[in-house]
């Protein structure tokens, strides 16, 4: 790993939660260390699968992805944290420097590839680029309809005011709504959620879709049999 020296340009701190994946710990340490010294919040993530469980419980401004990894391979994770959050941005941090492995992975969804070994300058850089494109792009609020999902402080609103949303009752009432009118399957609820693969004796589904009813009315979402849920778009 390379690194140059800082230049003396003055930047604003950052803020933000950064999602690292990479199965060497001297450079989960490094990029760590580094971001949080820019003012951001970092969670590690040592392998392709706890990769995936972590960004299906929390939002990230940004995903520092490594391609080679035992177990879930980097392509695999890119493709998996996608189908949880289409617009999630992804940042590439691979010793792959080839032309056609950089063309494939920002072809499939990834939003920027550097090189290892890097700079840390142009890595900051790049990071500070990528938040700029989020900030810009991704809303503060989901409307449909009378419901309001603030998807800044996880609350509610139906009319009569906020409610506030567990974790998990916000990314399944998110996902819901992301979809209004049409009927969403458990397995993908609970892919999307949750990040299983389906389990045919899962009730978790059941229980959130309960408490939501319970907290914004029994209407708000409806019952497919046999398929799901759907989110009634008013």
């Amino acid at each position: 790993m390379r690194t140059t020296g800082r230049t003396t340009t003055m930047t604003p701190r950052l803020s933000g939660r950064i999602l690292v994946v990479d199965d060497e710990e001297r450079i989960v340490q490094f990029v760590r260390r580094s971001l949080e010294a820019e003012g951001l919040e970092v969670d590690p993530a040592r392998g392709g699968e706890e990769a995936v469980r972590l960004c299906s419980s929390r939002t990230y401004d940004l995903v520092i992805l490594d391609l080679v990894m035992p177990g879930l391979d980097g392509r695999s994770v890119l493709r998996r944290i996608l189908e949880i959050e289409p617009a999630q941005q992804v940042l590439i941090l691979s010793a792959r420097d080839d032309t056609p492995t950089k063309v494939e992975l920002l072809d499939h969804g990834a939003d920027d590839y550097l090189s290892k070994p890097f700079s840390l300058d142009e890595l900051l850089a790049r990071v500070r680029a990528r938040l700029r494109a989020a900030s810009r792009s991704n809303p503060v609020e989901l409307i449909v309809g009378s419901t309001t999902l603030d998807l800044i402080r996880h609350r509610a609103n139906t009319g009569a005011g906020p409610v506030s949303l567990a974790e998990r009752e916000f990314l399944l009432l998110r996902e819901l709504m992301r979809n209004a009118g049409s009927a969403v399957s458990k397995e993908r609820l609970l892919a999307s959620v949750w990040g299983y693969h389906f389990d045919p004796g899962s009730n978790v589904v059941d229980v959130n879709v309960g408490r939501l009813r319970a907290k914004l009315g029994a209407d708000i979402i409806t019952t497919i049999r046999g398929v799901g849920y759907r989110f009634e778009a008013e």
